[in-house]
């Protein structure tokens, strides 16, 4: 990204926390070290990524035929041309040993055509295909080798065979600093002959939202998600506090969606799709798409929540008002619109309160609310707006100035 967009979306994110109260970790970094925070420059990630991962609900059980079977899933249900189109395997695919030339290869009992057949087949439905690999000697599972001091090696393989993305765990690494490990390998892909996108999954533990904009296109901001009310809130919280640091081209991550897994229910799950949305976090999806209920298939394909964490200007929405397990969550969207959240956390039914101070728009400004779960439109809405939601339930509107 050029330095003149990226101060833009910078001073966009700056004026508009200074609005409404200026809830950031550090307000003085949204502001400094230019050079730090500029972009890796492959041209991927203007929005969030959006697509599918195994590893939620299938762990390494992975092979050939679920990614087929998954990729066919994905166009028959629609989920692809809502912009679902990344087919990620993670951790397993690989045989321990790599071969005489220090190439990986691929376990001949899940994959036994290769990876390349594999991401013929996914291009060929109009999607990209993901892999997994280990800043370290070895991968998480301990099951297939990790890429240090084969980074350039790897990279071209992935490139070879025709991957478009690349999920980069930091098991066993020898003590040597993530952001030299993950910088190798980032130049390494740059220099693959093909554009990959580059996912860090260092779990947030050496704070990467503050050095990971110009080494990758996302950075995980916390540790893994389960599929639990718990989990998940945690995981909102924690992601929340490095919103200044995500902009076009590269994204805070707080996990997978568990969206669809049995362990929370509809409303929680709505909740859970609509904040990751806010946050603008990478949507993807971790449940087995070839068996959704309706209800799972219905919050994954909700055009209209789908836009807010799509949207153009890029700046994350957060947290702005909290009290007794009753927030306000809120960001600016192109076109001078906001998008707000009113979510109960609390463990009974409650009236949640977002006034226009909260959210950076004056008390005198009339909106139009659109209600993105009900489909529904509220005109003429001034000063502030009101709703009432069961536990663990949430409204999520966009507010368009009149």
């Amino acid at each position: 990204m050029a330095g003149s967009t990226w101060c833009g979306v910078l001073c966009i994110f700056a004026l508009w926390t200074v609005v409404i109260g200026g809830r950031v970790l550090d307000e003085t970094r949204s502001m400094v070290d230019m050079k730090r925070r500029e972009l890796l420059v492959n041209g991927l990630a203007q929005t969030p990524q959006m697509g599918w991962n195994n590893y939620n609900h299938f762990s390494r059980n992975i092979s050939d035929q679920l990614i087929r079977e998954t990729a066919d899933a994905m166009v028959s249900s629609g989920l692809s041309a809502l912009g679902y189109r990344y087919i990620n395997m993670d951790d397993g695919w690989a045989e321990l040993n790599r071969d005489s030339n220090g190439n990986l290869v691929p376990r001949a009992s899940i994959f036994p055509s290769g990876i390349k057949a594999v991401a013929d087949y996914v291009h060929g439905k109009g999607l990209q295909l993901g892999i997994y690999g280990d800043a370290g000697t070895l991968t998480c599972s301990k099951l297939m080798p990790g890429s240090l001091g084969y980074e350039e090696q790897d990279a071209k393989t992935f490139a070879s065979w025709g991957v478009d993305y690349l999920k980069y765990d930091n098991c066993h690494n020898n003590d040597i600093s993530p952001q030299e490990r993950y910088k190798t390998m980032s130049k390494a892909l740059l220099n693959s002959g093909r554009k990959i996108f580059f996912s860090l999954c260092e779990w947030g533990q050496d704070n990467p939202a503050t050095w990971a904009p110009n080494v990758g296109n996302s950075w995980r901001t916390t540790g893994d998600i389960n599929d639990s009310w718990d989990s998940m809130t945690s995981r909102a919280d924690q992601n929340d506090k490095w919103a200044s640091y995500a902009a076009p081209g590269g994204w805070n991550d707080p996990d997978m969606l568990e969206v669809g897994n049995d362990g929370m229910t509809t409303e929680e799950y709505r909740s859970h799709f609509s904040i990751w949305a806010l946050a603008k976090a990478p949507l993807l999806i971790g449940c087995d798409v070839r068996s959704m209920s309706s209800d799972t298939i219905e919050i994954l394909s909700n055009k209209e929540v789908i836009s807010v964490n799509q949207d153009e200007l890029g700046v994350q929405g957060k947290k702005v008002k909290s009290h007794a397990s009753l927030e306000v969550w809120a960001g600016p969207l192109s076109g001078g619109r906001v998008a707000l959240v009113l979510w109960n956390r609390s463990s009974s039914k409650a009236s949640i309160t977002a006034h226009w101070s909260d959210i950076g728009l004056k008390p005198s400004v009339s909106v139009q609310a659109r209600d993105l779960w009900a489909h529904s439109t509220i005109s003429s809405v001034q000063g502030k707006l009101t709703a009432t939601m069961e536990s663990h339930a949430c409204k999520m509107y966009v507010l368009t100035p009149q």
